[in-house]
């Protein structure tokens, strides 16, 4: 499975979003992800969910921010989006990162280290 960490917006704009898609009939998004906000994508989001505990610290310590929503842009043809403006969002998002980059590091190391133990 492969895990990534988002946003849901708040009930209005998430029936507005869903209002939007539904205008097309051959769509499945609606049955695939809710509307969110990507704000980490799934590198280092590994199934065995040791980054898990770490991540919902970082999030229950952030304090709620405010963000502007930006003109529509596509991943390809399948896929529009809208962008997001917000020093805040990119400090979570790099906190995020950086938290979960640290925690691999720390695994790597232990398992490094109980190897040499072990030989």
């Amino acid at each position: 499975m492969q895990y990534f960490i988002g946003i849901v917006p708040p009930v209005e704009y998430k029936n507005q979003i869903t209002s939007f898609r539904n205008r097309w009939k051959h769509h499945q998004l609606n049955e695939v992800a809710e509307p969110h906000i990507t704000v980490k994508a799934q590198g280092g989001l590994t199934e065995d969910l040791t980054w898990l505990e770490k991540v919902k610290i970082v999030c229950s310590t952030t304090q709620r921010f405010q963000l502007t929503l930006t003109e529509p842009s596509t991943f390809g043809n399948e896929v529009v989006f809208l962008g997001v403006r917000s020093k805040e969002i990119y400090d979570f998002h790099q906190l995020l990162v950086d938290t979960i980059a640290l925690h691999q590091s720390l695994s790597n190391d232990i398992s490094k280290w109980m190897l040499s133990i072990l030989i």
